[in-house]
């Protein structure tokens, strides 16, 4: 049974294969030590490589790439930390802050695709919006962003010069506003 992980595309449009989806994210999980132990591992350059068949009504392409972004971050940070000891069991709270930081690493990487036939959102406000969810996800800042705020959040568009594509801007939003919703 499919666990609904992501946004559905509607009507008669194609998305990702739902169950190509979730195996994925399954050895991944596995890999990362959640789930079950006994699925193949993978490594952050599979995930980027993973390609899921078009399937009518299938999970929504943009929330499944901008969770395997995360992802892909999340397997390069534990290919690169070194064992913890088992005294040194992480708590609740140190995971939460390493969940934190790695959807913190995520909004400063993220890529916005180029606004079409001209217009855009002014990525200059774009970017300085996304700095200030950076320092509330790290918690280094007097005047956090709430979820609300960036569920609320609005731009001003760009004619004929670069600007981010709507479409992306928001989607991600929506994205982090969940995540913020977390942070409490």
């Amino acid at each position: 049974m499919g666990l609904n992980r992501f946004p559905r595309v509607m009507g008669m449009r194609s998305g990702y294969d739902p169950a190509e989806v979730d195996a994925l994210i399954g050895r991944i999980e596995s890999t990362l030590g959640r789930g079950a132990r006994d699925l193949e591992p993978v490594t952050a350059d599979d995930v980027r490589r993973a390609t899921f068949r078009a399937k009518r009504g299938g999970y929504h392409e943009t929330a499944v790439d901008f969770a395997l972004e995360a992802f892909v971050v999340a397997l390069e940070t534990k290919a690169t930390a070194p064992m913890r000891l088992a005294m040194a069991e992480p708590t609740g709270d140190m995971l939460r802050e390493e969940w934190f930081e790695t959807q913190a690493a995520r909004v400063e990487r993220v890529a916005f695709r180029p606004g079409r036939m001209g217009t855009g959102y002014n990525e200059d406000e774009v970017d300085a919006f996304l700095d200030r969810i950076v320092a509330t996800l790290r918690g280094t800042t007097d005047y956090p962003v709430t979820a609300k705020e960036v569920r609320e959040a609005r731009f001003s568009t760009v004619l004929l010069r670069s600007g981010y594509l709507i479409a992306d801007v928001d989607a991600f939003l929506a994205g982090i506003a969940d995540v913020l919703d977390q942070r409490g």
